[in-house]
């Protein structure tokens, strides 16, 4: 329905066009030619700049007011200038063209100012030094409930802005009201992992209003914003990291990171460790690494509560994690 609407008003566009050009001493051709231009302008402009209104509000009205009082005073010297083009259709193409223009620069200016104006999302100073330029981090809805996210904005690891779409703070907020007593504390979870984040300051969060109406999904619609902003996305999740990655989106998997960081261990090592309980087998102790690795002790199911110098016989990588099976020393 959505595309439907677009054609609509591109046709009446063109429409419009055709009628205005009908006022003059125009030739069909130059009104059917014209028309036809507008109504692909006017396709492309719907098409490209139908999700650039996150948010009403005074800054927006006056950024994209000043934006078009400038095109439609460069078009006013482009159609004046030209001295030997008299025709109407002309001078009617060079407005609306210059109209469009405007509206774009004063809302790209009003997302970032700078050279912006000349892309959204082009930062002041970026044309000169590539290198420099930061790129968002949209956050998902698993990632904000764990809340590690937290502890890794404090290390300065990550550098921001953070992103949250307005569609994955309802989701949260969704999930808080839920009559599931489990889901609503991880919900409320949520909220407070980013209530804390936003009054700490270790990194700049952005909320944006941006939605995507002709979809229902929040993980599409996460993967369609992080496309549209070349922003990465940072999640906890296996699914929508593979189907993010097949679709050419940069992933941040906090799981990822996490096995990344934890302590080599090698066979024939001593570690320190406490035995918290019995294992399977006879005689078998289970312990835990600090980063949650376990360990199997082998002649250590009678040293329970006990803590125990043990030596590494041999590592085994499960689909769960590590498994780090030992021998008791003493």
């Amino acid at each position: 329905m959505t595309h439907l609407f677009k054609f609509i008003f591109a046709f009446v566009v063109c429409l419009i066009t055709y009628a205005l050009l009908s006022i003059g001493t125009n030739s069909n051709l130059e009104k059917i030619l014209f028309s036809t231009i507008m109504f692909f302008i006017s396709i492309l402009y719907f098409y490209g700049e139908g999700k650039i209104y996150p948010k009403f509000d005074g800054e927006l009205v006056f950024s994209t007011g000043i934006g078009i009082m400038v095109s439609l005073f460069i078009a006013y010297f482009i159609s004046n200038s030209i001295q030997y083009v008299k025709s109407p259709g002309f001078v009617l193409f060079v407005y609306l063209t210059m109209l469009m223009i405007g509206v774009k620069a004063g809302l790209a200016f009003h997302e970032k100012p700078g050279l912006a104006i000349f892309g959204a999302g082009v930062a002041p100073f970026a044309l000169l030094d590539k290198g420099t330029e930061v790129r968002g981090k949209i956050l998902d809805t698993s990632v904000v409930i764990d809340g590690r996210i937290l502890d890794i904005a404090d290390t300065h690891f990550i550098d921001g802005p953070l992103i949250l779409p307005n569609f994955v703070l309802r989701e949260i907020q969704l999930i808080s009201d839920s009559s599931d007593p489990i889901k609503r504390a991880r919900g409320r979870r949520g909220l407070d992992m980013l209530n804390k984040l936003q009054r700490k300051g270790s990194i700049e969060v952005k909320i944006t209003y941006t939605d995507y109406a002709d979809t229902r999904e929040v993980d599409a619609k996460l993967i369609k914003l992080a496309r549209d902003t070349g922003a990465k996305l940072v999640t906890n999740d296996f699914n929508l990291n593979k189907v993010a990655e097949l679709q050419g989106v940069k992933v941040l998997n906090l799981n990822n990171l996490a096995n990344a960081l934890k302590p080599v261990v090698l066979p024939g090592e001593e570690l320190q460790i406490q035995v918290i309980k019995e294992g399977k087998d006879e005689n078998q102790g289970i312990g835990y690494l600090e980063d949650g690795t376990m360990v199997v002790i082998e002649n250590g199911g009678h040293l329970v509560n006990k803590e125990v110098k043990v030596t590494v016989t041999s590592i085994i990588q499960t689909a769960a994690g590590k498994m780090i099976f030992t021998k008791a020393t003493r």
